[in-house]
Order: structure tokens, then sequence, then C-alpha cells
């Protein structure tokens, strides 16, 4: 009987050939600009069918995130890294000991050759083709493996993704997690992994046999955190926006609320007001978008069901008795008041419309509370006290902080995007993507006339006194 091929036997041949390709011929800048521009162009061109696709794929996707989130992000992506690549491959000049003078030196950026790219379910576009615009913007070729979990999309990237490279430049390869782990494992110049902590604790161990550099784009629990004395009703209305945008499917959305305990009541209020403004209805909205698929919902309606055991007061926002169409998995926003340490929604990154809310008594007893927990993939402080909010972000570590406003700080060009420790390692977007995917490589000239022969053997009198003269 024959053996089942492993898929590791089929992959390495496909890097191999990206490999090959990239030796005989690293694209150089006109290559990567052209690769750029079509592919903004293929994305245009393919903008209905990809928001269809991811919507899909959810049971329900609001068009407008679609459209703001996956596809303005990709294109202003690609656009920005045609406005400044041509800067970015120059050389730079740095400086030259005196002592080894007349000799010059510079840093040039050389692309690193095949890029990995793993890309998650929750934003399936532009977390896939955001950092294979920065790769190939470096002048490498890429592999990417699309999320399992919203095939249609993957399907289409893939096809897109053919339409503009050939498959010796850029390949897509589909399948399940075990298609997905034999991808980890492969010999890649540099590997790309959107998801969450536990996975990419195994992605880090698969790449650790071929000493493979990663970028790991992970998660975990991102804190609001309102100071004392700070509008609530302004605080309440931008948290609910990060809450709910994508269904709180977004790996910087705020994951929980500290708020003084006075207020504590009053942000609820203004929370579950806001939401009423926003949904009016849930059931039907093509707004509000759906949890992915079932296995997810049924993880959201676990927690809260270990919520309620703990007696923990949960209040949801339920503006219909209505029950949403066949595949469509609408879990309501939902908060929960000063849950203990120990429940399930505090314990890991919660990727869902559930928002803990923690009442706390001292500023510094936050700062605290935040600092003994993993450090965040974003911090969202709500504070107009200048002084007390550079105390704050002194004194914690986040991956992307954004200051009285959530998620923004993602789309920021300037801005690298990237966690720390538990929340992930590396950094992309614009210029960090393009420095991400590329080896900073020192070049030193030494021009025909030089002293390098003083320290040719056997060494004489001027050899003893340059000595002595550099080591006074």
């Amino acid at each position: 009987m024959d053996t089942p091929a492993h898929p590791d036997d089929d992959l390495r041949p496909l890097l191999a050939q990206l490999r090959a390709a990239h030796r005989r011929q690293p694209p150089g800048y006109r290559q990567r600009m052209d690769d750029l521009g079509k592919l903004g162009e293929a994305v245009r061109r393919h903008r209905d069918d990809l928001v269809k696709a991811v919507s899909a794929d959810f049971g329900r996707r609001s068009r407008h995130e679609t459209l703001a989130a996956d596809i303005m992000t990709t294109l202003d992506e690609v656009a920005y890294l045609r406005r400044k690549l041509r800067g970015w491959m120059r050389p730079e000049r740095r400086g030259v000991n005196w002592a080894f003078l007349p000799a010059r030196a510079e840093i040039r950026r050389q692309p690193l050759g095949v890029v990995g790219i793993v890309a998650p379910w929750n934003y399936p576009i532009q977390l896939a083709l955001i950092p294979l615009a920065d790769a190939i913007a470096a002048g490498n070729h890429a592999l990417v493996k699309p999320s399992e979990h919203t095939p249609r999309t993957a399907e289409l990237l893939a096809r897109l993704i053919g339409e503009v490279f050939p498959p010796e430049r850029v390949s897509v390869v589909l399948g399940d997690a075990a298609v997905g782990a034999a991808f980890t494992r492969l010999p890649f110049d540099h590997l790309v992994f959107t998801g969450s902590t536990t996975v990419g604790r195994a992605v880090m161990a698969a790449a650790a046999p071929n000493l493979v550099p990663l970028t790991l784009e992970l998660g975990g629990k991102s804190p609001a955190l309102i100071a004392p004395g700070y509008p609530v009703e302004h605080a309440a209305e931008r948290i609910a926006a990060g809450k709910c945008f994508n269904g709180g499917q977004t790996c910087v959305a705020p994951d929980y609320v500290l708020v003084p305990r006075a207020q504590r009541d009053e942000f609820v209020r203004a929370y579950l007001a806001s939401l009423r403004r926003r949904y009016p209805t849930l059931a039907g909205n093509p707004d509000y978008t759906a949890v992915v698929n079932h296995r997810q919902a049924d993880r959201l309606r676990a927690w809260l069901d270990d919520a309620r055991e703990r007696g923990v007061s949960v209040v949801q926002h339920r503006p219909d008795s209505e029950s949403p169409p066949p595949g469509v998995e609408v879990i309501p926003p939902t908060v929960l008041l000063d849950p203990p340490d120990d429940a399930k929604v505090m314990q890991e990154e919660i990727f869902g419309p559930l928002l803990p809310v923690k009442s706390y008594d001292s500023h510094d007893e936050a700062i605290a509370y935040i600092q003994g927990r993993d450090r965040p993939l974003a911090f969202y402080p709500f504070d107009r006290d200048r002084a007390r909010l550079r105390h704050t972000l002194d004194a914690i570590v986040a991956g992307g902080v954004c200051v009285n406003d959530t998620l923004i700080h993602f789309g920021q060009h300037e801005l690298p995007v990237g966690g720390v420790g538990p929340s992930g390692m590396g950094q992309y977007h614009g210029e960090a993507g393009f420095l991400a995917f590329s080896k900073p490589m020192p070049v030193l000239y030494q021009p025909r006339l030089n002293g390098m022969f003083v320290f040719d053997p056997p060494y004489r009198k001027l050899a003893d006194f340059v000595v002595k003269f550099l080591t006074r």
C-alpha cells in the first residue's frame, strides 16, 4: 500500500523553486515597483469579490469593516511602499574609524531570500497581503499560507496572487492545520506568523531547528485604562468602537477596561448607550459582524457560563428577540462586572464582543495590575493629565499605545506594528517592514592607497610607534 505523502515533502520543492529563482535574479527596484503596482491593481479589481468572500466565511461580516480594515489598509500600504522605496533602497553612508581612513563604509539593505507568511482568519486579506507587500518591497520572494478557517477568501487570494506573480516569485499554499504545521517547519529565510500566543509558541519551536528568524504577531489581553476624572462618556464611545469592530475579533481590541471604582457604573451605562446607538438591532444587522464559526462562538458562550457560575454580573445588549439567520453566529456585546482573575475571560485573549470591566481604587494600583501581567500587544490609556499620562507611559511596556482612542495606531505608516514578549516579537508595516525583511549588510571599501601595510609582519619600528600611539 502506498504511504501518503507528508505535507513537508510537498512543500519543500516549492520552497526550493522560489529560492533558486531568487538566487538567479533578486528583484531590483523596477521589478519591485511593478510587482507592488500590480498587487494593488489586483486588490482593486477583486475588491467586491473579496468583500463577499470574507462575509461568506464569517457568516456575516460588515462590508464597511472589510473595506476599511482589509482593503483600504492594504492599498494604503502598497501606495506608501511605492512612494518611499527608492529612498529606502539607497545605500546608507556610515563613518569610518579615523585610523582606517581613507576607507569608506556603507550599509546596504539586501533581500533575505524567501519569506514565509502565515495569515490568520480575523483579517484574512490585509494580514496576508501587507506582510507580502513589505516582503516584496524588500526584494524577496514569498510563500503565503492563508487561514483554512476562511476558505473562500483563501481560494480567492490564491487566484489573485496567481494573476500577479509567476509561481517562482510568489506562491500560495492552501490546506488544513497539518499543512500549516508543515509550512512552519520549512527553512525559510524569514517567517511571519500572525495568530494566538499558544500557536505562536509552537511556530517558534518548529522554526528553531532551522534557525529561521521570526516575526510573531500574537495577541494577549490589551487593557484600556480610564484615569480618574476622565470623561467616561468619551471613553465608552471609543472603547465600544474598538471592542465591537469586527465583532471583537481583533488582536489589538481592548480586552478589558480598568475604571475608577466610583465611575464604574457610569461607564457601563455610557457603554451600553453607545451600543444601543451603534446597533439598534443585532440579529439581521449587516453592520454587526458575526463570530467566524460555531467553535469560536461556543468558546465565548462557555466563558460567559463560567463567569455566571462564579457569580459575576453579566449585562448584555439584546435589542431584539429575533434569531439570526442560519449559519450566522451572533454573540451580543456583553459587559462583565469585576470578574475574578481566575475567570476564563481574564485568563486568555477574548477575541469576541465580551468586555470585562474591572474597578480600581488608585491609579498606581491600576498600573501595577497591568504590570503584573504579560506585556500586551496594545495599551489604551484615557487621560488628559499630561504629567500622569507621562508617568503611565513610563511604567507600561506594550507593543503599541493609542492615547484616548483605540485601534487607530495600527494604521499609521510611520509606526511599526509588533508585540513584546508573549504578545509577539519583531515588527513590520512601512519602513519597519522593509527593514524586517532585509539584511543590513555592512560594506567597507578599502582604497588602493592605505596604511594597513604597517600591520603586516615582520613588525618593525613603525608598527611599534603606531601601536603605542593608538593605545596611549
